[in-house]
């Protein structure tokens, strides 16, 4: 199958070929074949056809320094031979499919059949209805047009059910539709570096063309397959296509592969793109997942849209994203634990689905059981054969009773509801700069008790300024004179700084008169750009004269050496090497310092000591980060031995210490006063040195003088929770981390360490939940392991932003608090909704049981319920799902993840408004005739015209809801039910709507819906009655809850459920059918997963992780259990086990592997 796909694709190229086939030395077949090479083999095959790279430049017609000319025809050219650097999405579910999906729900198939059978039999007219004999309740009020009309009431039914699944079905469509604006607006953002013409500009990944030459370097994701041709020190996790997770090391001469979708882990370099779009690698697996997927999608019928999950099943973030994000959302699902709230709505809803069919049995057995004994034991009536027909419809009309009460019992609309809101705060947030990426991870945010951030660019503006020097032994609070500094020593400074940086880093003039100039690249690196030209210098002419191509050799910057050196070869044929990097690191390698005069003098530790504690520490307590710049020189011979770091990154010569100055944004404070009193702890974690990282924690409010906190070093903090043998004890970290508030020069996985350690400790009653915040490459496994990982949108790289839920598009930390407001605003209409929606349950479920039990016949009849159904579902989700939020949210605590989603206060709400509505209609049933002297509506025989007696039951129990839903809006007994309704148009624009369409159906709703036409006193005591809904909501408020014990909380989840496997996999039955299917097939699949997720696996650890024995073997943190469990019934993993599900479809490197 997945071959057959292929050749399309060739088939569809091949034919290009053939015209343009002499244009280009080599064809598209040729170079896709190279590319799927790897290391030596790659290497000796270059050899054999073309000789060298530079050859593959020759025929491709590009120069490597140069790179395409880029006119326009050229470009068209090659796009028609070698294809677009676009990956086509999956063909969007047509609204069909989402129809026929939503019919897929079970009680909606109950409902179907009933309809079908009830239509059924009234258009049979058995011979025997003339027989009076056969059943007591058959009496006088039938006439024969009524008889007629037998069929209205399936009709109706069959018509509610339709107006349910278009709703849902088009609730589905358009959020597929946002969904993919989303991404198309992600895919545009996203640009990539390439030389063209001599010159380095920035281009949308789309537009790539093979042929380019591309720049890559730390951070970046690859947008297409390349052969590397310059560069240094360049890694690479190609861990996404290989599913290796050590980095590997590029070189021209062993391993020149590129390769789409991988990442760069450090070093830079540039690259000849051979292979773009479905052509690349990452192009390749997905038209086979694309080929794979098409016959399951006719298996997959139940793949429900429960949550925002539906909108996982988007297309991927196509060639952006080296065209694997969605497989890896999908890869993640099942690897972050199902969000809190969804577990507490699956569990909330088995409960209900439970106590519904219970009470729907019971009525219809109940029913049938009277029926039989009246007719057949106390009248002592014969069972004739021609009146089996009349029996049956009896028995027909019980069944429809029964599922009626079952229909009101489920609450459909809560998946709506949840979407609803969902769909709502995400297209929200956008506004307020925060681009949602996994829809649950808006509402798990509101759940957040930690933030963990990263201090440079999110607490800080990330425009750097050195603002204080040490230079030929003085140190100067400002920048200096540059007369007062020695010309050798200043000579040595700005080569030192030109050349030891990254060439991409760059000082560009404002855009607008009178702007800052704007800094382009690595911003530490800009500081010192801007220090070289505060010194009336220039850095370009320096840079000219040494370009790129000619540097010898490159450290580059990791987390590990935490400084960053290049060596160049001087004109007397000796090597120089730059070093700059965290002072308190290249001093301790410095044994000589540049004096007043320019001359190295010695420099013993002891003075290093006096240099700590004079300068750098006052430096860092004004909250500066201090880089420390350095040279050495080396002989022409022997030349040193470049792999051996320890002894090249020695005996230095330190030129001179900066104080950069990175200011704390100004709405920083403001926003962590606001966490702080939301009952959310914000930490700061920070490569920085610890006293520039407490200097900002003051500054931004994290820590308060005369309070009891920690600030610890990452030394410190992995001295303190590891044993003996050097392992992590989460004890240790537990005794740590709440007080914990900066965590300074820390590593990745110190950071990552920090994240799992809180989220995975049981030390307070309510588990954490941790938020995560990163710019850099670093930062990827903690934010892939935190519950809500936030990335920056403008400073962060292509690596972050993958691991991340949330990408905050101004990089404001401000815009975190935004999306906790959100989050708990989800949470809270949820709440809003199920106050309301149970409340009707639990009256509809009564009053349809105790009535049928006792007059054998609902007061709402089946079409009433679904219009109730229909309104309260549909409608009410609408109005409350779209509350928006406000301030007085985040004056309270999380509500964490064992509060129960209906917690007393409205639990009481819920039973209180039930027992109203009852009483009032239980009174209209039983006295309402004498109340309003009108003809009773009880025991009336089947196919008798709708009484008033029952409209005005209808009628009353509709207005107390319209008026309930007034009250749903406050959910923490507050007594101003009506605040802020006006913010709020579409609540009240639903309310009056409903009430409108509420007067026609009474009016002119006629036998459909078992309605006869009401006088205008009887409306205004339908009115006054759910009026009274207002004055008793304000009783109920002032019960205390605490009196209350006797209440039971609904759809909590528990701290520790530990639940055995046999369990789980009940539990997933009650959930879904399908689900169970996936069960067998999904360990097998993760195994293909994980080949071709794009993982940033910096930490072997995170294997054992991801994988899901590895999620159940956890015993330890039991809660993924219980969401485990729910996960498996979140539909986006279902679309992806299918789309793998076909062996041939798995690429060829991922299937050699298995």
């Amino acid at each position: 199958m997945g071959d057959m796909t292929n050749s399309d694709f060739y088939s569809k190229n091949q034919r290009n070929e053939s015209s343009h086939g002499g244009e280009f030395g080599c064809t598209m077949e040729e170079l896709r074949s190279l590319m799927e090479l790897r290391g030596t083999e790659a290497v000796v095959k270059i050899k054999e056809t073309y000789g060298d790279t530079e050859a593959i430049c020759r025929r491709l017609k590009t120069s490597p320094v140069e790179g395409l000319p880029g006119t326009a025809p050229d470009l068209e050219k090659r796009k028609q031979i070698f294809g677009q650097n676009f990956i086509p999405p999956k063909k969007p579910k047509t609204f069909l499919q989402l129809v026929w999906e939503a019919l897929q729900d079970v009680t909606l198939i109950i409902l179907e059949i009933a309809a079908i059978i009830s239509l059924g039999l009234s258009f049979y007219h058995p011979p025997g209805e003339s027989n009076e004999g056969c059943a007591t309740a058959q009496g006088g009020a039938e006439d024969e047009g009524e008889a007629e009309a037998g069929w209205i009431e399936g009709a109706a039914i069959l018509l509610s059910v339709i107006c349910v699944v278009l709703v849902t079905a088009f609730n589905d469509w358009s959020k597929e539709k946002q969904f993919r604006g989303l991404q198309s607006r992600i895919e545009q953002e996203q640009k990539f570096t390439v030389v063209r013409a001599g010159q380095v500009v920035q281009i949308p990944v789309a537009e790539i063309v093979v042929g380019d030459i591309a720049q890559v370097k730390y951070g970046d994701l690859l947008p297409a397959d390349g052969l590397f041709i310059q560069g240094n020190d360049l890694k690479i996790d190609e861990s996404s296509l290989t599913g290796e997770s050590d980095q590997v090391r590029k070189s021209v001469d062993k391993d020149p592969m590129l390769l789409s979708g991988t990442h760069v882990m450090e070093g830079s370099g540039r690259m000849v793109v051979t292979a773009v779009g479905v052509n690349s690698q990452t192009g390749i697996i997905f038209t086979l997942l694309g080929a794979g997927g098409e016959e399951e999608e006719k298996k997959d019928k139940k793949a429900k849209q429960q949550d925002g999950a539906a909108a996982m099943e988007m297309q991927p973030l196509k060639s952006a994203e080296g065209g694997d994000a969605d497989d890896k959302k999908k890869a993640n699902m099942h690897k972050k634990e199902k969000s809190v709230l969804q577990g507490k709505l699956t569990k909330l809803a088995v409960q209900i689905g439970k106590a519904g069919l219970v009470m729907s049995a019971i009525t219809v057995i109940i029913l049938v059981l009277y029926f039989t004994v009246d007719t057949f034991v106390v009248n002592k009536k014969p069972w004739l054969p021609e009146c089996t027909p009349v029996y049956v419809q009896y028995f027909v009309k019980f069944f429809i009773i029964g599922v009626t009460v079952l229909v009101v019992a489920v609450p459909e609309g809560l998946p709506l509801a949840v979407t609803i809101s969902l769909a709502y705060s995400v297209k929200k947030m956008m506004k307020d700069n925060n681009l949602v990426r996994h829809l649950d991870a808006c509402e798990t945010m509101g759940n957040a008790t930690a933030i963990c951030s990263d201090k440079t660019g999110t607490l800080t503006t990330n425009r750097m300024t050195v603002v204080q020097a040490y230079v030929g032994d003085v140190h100067y609070k400002e920048i200096p004179d540059p007369s007062s500094i020695n010309a050798k020593t200043m000579e040595l400074l700005v080569s030192a700084i030109a050349i030891n940086s990254a060439y991409t880093t760059k000082i560009l003039p404002p855009e607008k008169e009178g702007a800052l100039p704007r800094q382009v690249g690595n911003k530490t690196e800009c500081g010192l750009l801007g220090f070289v030209l505060d010194l009336k210098q220039d850095y370009e002419p320096v840079r000219s004269q040494m370009p790129e191509e000619k540097l010898y050799k490159v450290y580059t910057f990791n987390s590990v050496r935490k400084s960053m050196s290049t060596v160049i070869k001087l004109p007397d044929e000796s090597f120089r090497m730059y070093s700059k990097g965290a002072s308190e690191i290249v001093l301790k390698k410095c044994c000589k310092i540049l004096n007043g005069a320019g001359e190295p003098r010695v420099f013993r530790p002891r003075d290093r000591d006096e240099m700590v504690k004079k300068v750098i520490e006052p430096m860092a307590c004004d909250g500066l980060r201090t880089i420390c710049v350095a040279y050495r020189d080396f002989p022409s011979s022997p030349e040193p031995d470049w792999d051996n770091e320890n002894d090249i990154l020695n005996d230095l010569t330190c030129i001179c210490v900066v104080g950069i100055e990175d200011p704390v944004r100004p709405e920083v404070p403001e926003a962590i006063r606001k966490c702080q009193r939301a009952g959310i702890t914000v930490r700061m974690v920070t490569g920085d040195n610890i006293n520039t990282a407490r200097a900002i924690a003051i500054k931004c409010g994290i820590i308060h003088p005369g309070e009891d906190f920690l600030c610890l070093e990452g030394k410190e903090f992995n001295r303190r929770i590891r044993n003996e043998k050097g392992e992590i004890e989460q004890e240790r970290i537990d005794k740590i981390w709440p007080k914990l508030r900066v965590l300074a020069r820390s590593s990745p996985t110190d950071k990552h360490t920090l994240v799992k350690g809180i989220i995975d400790s049981t030390h307070t009653e309510q588990r954490q939940v941790v938020a995560v915040t990163g710019d850099g490459t670093n930062d990827g496994p903690a934010l892939k392991k935190a519950d809500v990982g936030f990335a920056m949108g403008i400073a962060g790289t292509d690596v972050a932003k993958e691991a991340s839920d949330i990408i905050l598009t101004d990089d404001n930390f401000s815009s975190i608090v935004k999306a906790v407001m959100w989050g708990r605003n989800v949470y809270d209409s949820i709440s809003k909704f199920l106050q309301f929606q149970l409340t009707v349950n639990v009256v509809a479920v009564i009053v349809a049981f105790t009535g049928a039990c006792i007059t054998q016949d609902s007061p709402l009849k089946a079409v009433q319920m679904l219009w109730v159904n229909l309104i309260m579902d549909t409608f009410a989700s609408l109005a409350l799902a779209t509350e928006p939020p406000t301030e007085t949210l985040l004056l309270r605590k999380p509500y964490g993840r064992n509060k129960p989603l209906i917690s007393r206060t409205m639990m009481k709400n819920i039973l209180g408004h039930a027992v109203y509505q009852l009483t009032l209609i239980f009174t209209l049933l039983f006295v309402g005739e004498k109340m309003f002297q009108i003809d009773s509506g009880r025991n009336a025989p089947l196919h008798s015209p709708p009484s008033e007696h029952y409209t005005i039951i209808f009628n009353t129990f509709v207005m107390m809801q319209l008026f309930n839903e007034i009250n749903a809006r406050k959910i923490h007994g507050e007594r101003n039910v009506f605040d802020g309704i006006f913010r709020n148009p579409i609540f009240c624009t639903i309310v009056l709507g409903t009430f409108a369409i509420q007067i026609v159906i009474v009016q002119f709703g006629g036998k459909p819906f078992s309605c006869s036409p009401l006088q205008l006193d009887q409306w205004m005591w339908c009115i006054f009655i759910g009026l009274g809904e207002l004055v008793w909501g304000q009783v109920i408020a002032t019960i205390p809850t605490s009196r209350l014990k006797f209440l039971k909380e609904a759809g909590r989840l528990t701290q520790k459920e530990e639940i055995p496997e046999e369990e789980l996999n009940e539990d997933v039955e009650e959930i879904d059918h399908a689900e169970r299917e996936l069960r067998r097939g999904q360990i097998l699949w993760f195994r293909g997963l994980n080949r071709i997720q794009t993982q940033i696996e910096v930490v072997n650890t995170f294997k054992s992780g991801a994988s899901f024995q590895g999620a159940l073997r956890r015993q330890s943190s039991v809660t993924s259990q219980s969401q485990d469990v729910a996960n498996l019934s979140s539909p986006s993993r279902v679309s992806l086990s299918n789309a793998l599900s076909s062996p041939t479809s798995l690429p060829p490197a991922a299937a050699g592997q298995g």
